[in-house]
């Protein structure tokens, strides 16, 4: 590719990384004026699903996208993804109930998993010796975790001021402008040998993952931790796991090979990225929920306050993008970030209910410095480490365990929240803090505060967790080489 040729497959990159993380979040703040016009009676009652559809697909597809990159090419498996995202969103803005919307959302979330994966592994494939490949990284990851900080306002301000069919319309444009630059740009490696693709495993990988997010969903909200529902499901998760690594094992071309375990830079890469997702996963959810229900400030208003997360993101991720290009070491960068978004945690773990605002942007703009270390950095480091025929597999795992993360911080922190709350305010329930006045309110918000200062203290210890991991990181990040085609290794787990 020629240098004009490999901006615009940059562009692209972005573009795409930044419309699946805002359609990630942006539906969050529209789902009652959703629920209301498609369908008035019922539509409430189908939100959890219109929600976790995306989610679910998106994360199911994960492990699979990984081997069709290392077998196909990345090329064909991103323009792929990117057509089902952009069919998904047609289908969603012109869907007629809730149930043709949240079989739309699915399809759109398959699509989304992949530009939220195999994005990077184009992003890896277009540096250069010597070039930007640590930048484009960078700001991939940049990208991302801003969208995610700003994605609920934007849905937030569409659905006041237009209709909600917007938030999916809007993603057409920019993304058939991508799909047509990926077509006609986009000239990246393909695999010689034509591996054979691992379904079984892929199989057994979707239903682990579905059921643990629908576990960690629904439990201690929809339905009790000790209902048939939730034991089922966990169940469900806890066999096809056990199926899934006997799998991953035996299988000739698994979809996980086990052997990329042995290698410690993407040993430890995958365990800090699943306690980044935790951790992320409690920050974001919790610090929108103090500043509505604890302080009154409006949901839109509220998503401001990630400003600050997401210029610290920005700003420091940008930063050592180029810092690493001059030679600094990416293990420097990761234990930075794990260090700074623990700082950031413990800062919101002192929050009252009367702390002053702008502390609590200070601690979003710690925490953002912290996270924008991290998902710049940590994704080019395990990049680097995996195997060149492996490349596709290792970027797509990064962001499966941070799916899995986010599932079981969500559960943590909540089942968490819930019985510091309960033990602070005896027969207490947080959902009826709401309807609660004088003395009754008084108690059940300092309760809540005092149970959520708990969560951000356990979340900052996840990430002092993430640092000792990030100590233990070699120094050396070099790729390994890529074995000869005719070497059996390519065929054994």
């Amino acid at each position: 590719m020629t240098r004009t040729q490999t901006v615009i497959g940059f562009i692209v990159c972005i573009a795409t990384v930044l419309l699946a993380v805002l359609d990630t979040n942006i539906v969050s703040a529209a789902t009652v004026p959703i629920a209301r016009d498609l369908d008035p009676v019922h539509g409430v009652d189908k939100i959890p699903w219109l929600i976790s559809s995306f989610a679910l697909a998106s994360a199911a597809a994960l492990p699979l996208y990984g081997k069709l990159c290392d077998s196909l090419g990345a090329k064909k498996v991103f323009v792929g993804a990117v057509a089902s995202f952009l069919l998904g969103s047609a289908l969603c803005g012109a869907a007629q109930s809730m149930t043709g919307l949240i079989a739309a959302r699915a399809l759109q979330g398959l699509g989304g998993g992949g530009l939220m994966s195999v994005t990077m592994v184009v992003l890896a494939q277009l540096r250069t010796p010597g070039g930007g490949g640590g930048r484009a990284s960078g700001v991939g990851g940049i990208v991302a975790g801003t969208g995610m900080a700003i994605g609920p306002w934007i849905g937030g301000t569409l659905s006041d001021h237009a209709n909600w069919r917007w938030i999916f319309y809007i993603n057409l444009p920019l993304g058939i402008a991508a799909l047509i630059g990926a077509v006609l740009v986009l000239k990246l490696p393909v695999s010689p040998v034509r591996h054979r693709i691992d379904y079984l495993g892929a199989a057994l990988a979707a239903a682990f993952t579905s059921s643990l997010l629908l576990a960690t969903s629904w439990g201690g909200k929809d339905y009790a931790w000790a209902s048939p529902q939730i034991i089922g499901l966990l169940t469900t998760c806890a066999l096809s796991l056990v199926l899934f690594l006997r799998r991953q094992a035996t299988a000739a071309e698994p979809v996980l090979p086990l052997s990329m375990f042995q290698v410690p830079q993407l040993r430890y890469g995958f365990a800090i990225q699943g306690l980044l997702g935790a951790a992320m996963m409690g920050a974001l959810v919790y610090v929108m929920v103090y500043l509505q229900a604890v302080r009154g400030i409006e949901p839109a208003a509220a998503g401001l306050y990630l400003i600050p997360m997401a210029i610290g993101m920005t700003v420091v991720g940008l930063g050592a993008g180029r810092l690493s290009e001059r030679g600094w070491r990416m293990k420097t960068f990761v234990l930075t970030g794990t260090l700074a978004s623990a700082l950031g945690l413990a800062l919101l773990a002192t929050l009252g209910t009367d702390t002053s605002l702008w502390l609590i942007r200070a601690a979003l703009l710690v925490m953002g410095c912290g996270f924008g270390l991290l998902i710049g950095q940590l994704i080019p480091y395990v990049q680097n480490a995996a195997p060149a025929h492996q490349l596709g597999i290792a970027t797509t795992s990064v962001r499966f365990f941070q799916t899995l993360g986010n599932a079981l911080g969500a559960a943590v922190f909540g089942t968490l929240l819930s019985r510091v709350y309960e033990a602070k305010v005896p027969g207490g329930s947080t959902s009826a803090i709401a309807h609660l006045t004088g003395a009754a309110h008084t108690t059940a918000v300092h309760g809540f505060v005092t149970a959520m200062d708990v969560v951000f203290l356990v979340a900052a210890g996840v990430m002092a967790l993430a640092a000792v991991l990030a100590a233990r990181l070699p120094a050396e990040t070099q790729a390994a080489p890529a074995p000869a085609p005719q070497e059996p290794e390519l065929s054994i787990a």
